[in-house]
């Protein structure tokens, strides 16, 4: 099958990461490294695959996503949003019920000291066991590979949330910064080195879309998946950790313990998939809540 056109969607409304592969959407960004890693492998020398290849390393690399993000990091990280940032209106109306924040100043003001202790904590939790022995990269020497994408987006918001220098700095932690120096000079070099993509705008990008073939085969639903849900029942998908107005509803194609898929027709008359990951997201089948 000839290689499907991609296209990234900022939808902001969704405020999600959403990716396009062909006539396939997929919401949250731990979905769309693992379908990058499947629907695109590198198999030549020279250009190995980000993911990792044996069993021990795919372990790290997996409990390094799943703590980032489903643990407490991503939390406590958010709780260290400037209060500034967080009064914006813009980003207050946005950003209001995420992991379950209210973000006004009190809040803000009365968790900031465990959030700091925790990201102290974090930082040393790297510096004393993964990058203790000196190794340039999560895995070893070479890289960066996943398990650095995972482990390192939540130290590049950390610092840039004006942690007070006393507590965390390159001074206390050097191999975490170095580390951290060395990934963003390997996201420079890689989007550098990068072809230049072609944007799409608006109605543009979703005609492209809507022309495209599927990228993936049509999965199936588990009869056993706790939910109890069959193929084809119309259901509505959404984040659980956000108050959000936006449902996805569809026809239940697929269901797996790690990912749920529908079907959705487009206004066109256009079918086309929603792929979500199972972890943060609810499935609730309509006219069932």
């Amino acid at each position: 099958m000839p290689r499907p056109d991609l296209a990234l969607l900022p939808l902001s409304y969704r405020r999600i990461p959403i990716l396009a592969v062909g006539r396939d959407i997929y919401l949250d960004t731990r979905l769309i490294l693992r379908k990058l890693e499947t629907l695109f492998p590198t198999t030549t020398t020279n250009t190995p695959t980000l993911g990792a290849t044996n069993p021990q390393d795919l372990f790290v690399e997996k409990l390094l996503g799943r703590y980032m993000v489903e643990g407490p990091v991503f939390g406590m990280a958010a709780g260290l949003v400037p209060v500034e940032v967080a009064q914006d209106p813009t980003f207050n109306k946005d950003r209001k019920g995420f992991i379950l924040k209210e973000w006004s100043k009190e809040e803000l003001d009365g968790g900031r000291a465990d959030c700091l202790n925790y990201a102290r904590n974090l930082f040393g939790f790297f510096e004393e066991t993964v990058l203790e022995d000196g190794r340039e990269w999560v895995l070893g020497k070479e890289g960066p590979r996943l398990a650095d994408i995972e482990g390192a987006w939540a130290f590049e918001f950390l610092v840039n949330m004006q942690l007070p220098s006393k507590l965390i700095s390159e001074k206390q932690y050097p191999k975490v910064f170095a580390w951290l120096t060395r990934y963003r000079a390997a996201c420079e070099a890689a989007k550098a080195s990068a072809p230049k993509p072609t944007t799409l705008e608006g109605q543009a990008a979703a005609d492209h879309i809507l022309r495209s073939e599927f990228a993936e085969l049509r999965g199936s639903v588990d009869e056993n998946d706790p939910l109890g849900l069959k193929e084809g029942v119309e259901v509505e998908v959404y984040p659980a950790d956000w108050v959000t107005e936006h449902r996805d509803r569809g026809r239940l194609v697929s269901l797996t313990p790690d990912e749920v898929t529908i079907s959705v027709e487009s206004k066109a008359g256009v079918d086309f998939r929603v792929h979500a990951p199972r972890t943060g997201f609810k499935v609730i089948e309509i006219g069932k809540e």
